[in-house]
């Protein structure tokens, strides 16, 4: 037998195998594969970077469940280091849906170790899940305490010294939804369309494309597409000088990168392989008939 037909008959395990190592071995000594930011990307980076203590808030949105986390987990982070980093007064929003409010707490809690300094009240407010989706987002742009009441952690947003001067839409730059769903939907239409607030979007890789339109559109300010928009949004951080922690998305894109590269060359071999045997039987068969 020879090489292409072994190639042909090679069990699936042994890919399998291969694809696990390449995939692995970025995340144990990661690369850093040269990431290059796109215009969507750099956008939303710009506006956040032209923030500063003195800026109305950042309202940032999650919208990851477990499910999406590997993708959307660092877009959070990332925006929370960046915001934090330049004193942005940031609302972070546990979201739409209860599921997320887990997520979200996993964000904050892995991003404050890195302030010491940020206070809960002061420099950001957590608020948790508070069920209506679509009456939520109306209900924001005319006063976030009616409709949250509290924060997170139970104490009373009339109390939090940062939400003093916060009553709506209109003391907020700019809402990011960072998720897994349609909810960006949601927030084009009852928060951006109805009360004009600056709107961002991080989203999951398969998701991106439907909000190109709105993009182009100038509905919204700029598009993280995931691992790659998360992984430039790292970058971006980078050449800027601000902290970037450990750039999850950055090693995450080595393993994509690699998984992919090496899937492309099983189908290229794959292909070549077929031909190459369906060539050899079909000379098989004219010698066989003119032995006949």
């Amino acid at each position: 037998m020879g090489f292409w037909q072994r190639l042909l008959k090679l069990d699936r395990r042994w890919i399998f195998l291969g694809i696990g190592l390449v995939v692995i071995f970025p995340l144990i000594y990661p690369l850093k594969l040269p990431v290059k930011p796109t215009k969507p990307s750099m956008d939303l980076f710009n506006y956040i970077d032209t923030l500063g203590p003195e800026s109305d808030a950042v309202f940032l949105v999650n919208g990851s469940a477990p499910s999406t986390l590997p993708e959307l987990m660092p877009m959070l982070q990332a925006i929370l280091r960046h915001c934090l980093t330049k004193g942005v007064p940031v609302i972070f929003f546990g979201g739409l849906y209860p599921q997320y409010i887990g997520v979200a707490k996993m964000a904050i809690d892995e991003i404050i170790k890195e302030f010491p300094d940020k206070k809960s009240g002061k420099d950001y407010v957590f608020l948790g899940y508070i069920p209506g989706v679509s009456a939520v987002i109306l209900s924001i742009g005319i006063d976030i305490e009616t409709t949250f009441g509290a924060d997170y952690y139970g104490i009373p947003i009339d109390s939090l010294p940062m939400m003093r001067e916060i009553k709506n839409y209109s003391d907020i730059s700019i809402v990011i939804d960072i998720s897994g769903t349609s909810s960006p939907e949601y927030w084009l239409m009852y928060g951006q369309e109805r009360y004009g607030v600056n709107f961002g979007v991080g989203c999951t890789a398969v998701s991106a494309p439907a909000y190109y339109a709105f993009l182009q559109s100038g509905q919204m300010v700029g598009l993280l597409g995931g691992l790659k928009g998360a992984a430039e949004y790292e970058e971006l951080m980078a050449r800027n000088g601000y902290p970037t922690g450990k750039r999850p998305a950055t090693v995450g894109m080595d393993s994509q990168s690699f998984g992919h590269l090496l899937i492309v060359l099983l189908v290229i071999l794959g292909n070549i392989g077929y031909f190459v045997t369906r060539r050899a039987e079909k000379t098989r068969g004219i010698e066989q008939r003119r032995k006949r």
